[in-house]
């Protein structure tokens, strides 16, 4: 019989979550990552970077693990439309996903009850923060879907500047 912890049940949770963005990436083609909807601002490419920021930034500064990140799309605000390399998002973001998850793995049960204060959404516990990453990545993920589904990819900006859409 297996025995259960309550790290493990998270990190069954997380992984299972995740899913809901992850098993849209194999099928991405290069022009998808330029699609938006009408009237919005963030391509699928936005999208691929910011959740990967996020989870990077999760690692750092909710689970105080030593990573580097750089989280541009949340010092841009807005898509710049830079992000077009397919390779390199989906290898970011799987790097993103291989330092959370093995943060995840090193707590203890004990560690999921203490507490932290961030900047973006105050004090919580380990817990309750785990939370907000799987709820961000299955909101944007579930915007990524819809993208996919109903959006006809854009043309490259030139040099990454911001399009005009008349909004």
């Amino acid at each position: 019989m297996t025995s259960f912890t309550t790290t493990s049940t998270l990190l069954a949770l997380w992984r299972q979550a995740r899913t809901r963005f992850s098993d849209q990436l194999p099928a991405l083609t290069a022009p998808d990552l330029t699609k938006k909807l009408p009237g919005t601002q963030n391509s699928v490419g936005f999208l691929i970077r910011h959740i990967g920021e996020v989870e990077m930034l999760f690692v750092k500064n909710v689970f105080g693990d030593d990573v580097q990140i750089k989280a541009k799309t949340l010092i841009a605000q807005h898509d710049t439309g830079e992000w077009t390399d397919l390779d390199e998002l989906l290898s970011f973001v799987s790097r993103s996903a291989v330092a959370l998850e093995a943060v995840i793995s090193k707590q203890t049960d004990q560690d999921w009850q203490r507490e932290i204060v961030t900047r973006e959404f105050g004090r919580k516990t380990l817990a309750e923060s785990l939370g907000r990453i799987i709820s961000h990545t299955a909101h944007h993920g579930g915007q990524m879907a819809v993208i996919l589904k109903y959006a006809a990819a854009q043309p490259p900006v030139a040099g990454g500047a911001k399009v005009n859409n008349g909004a």
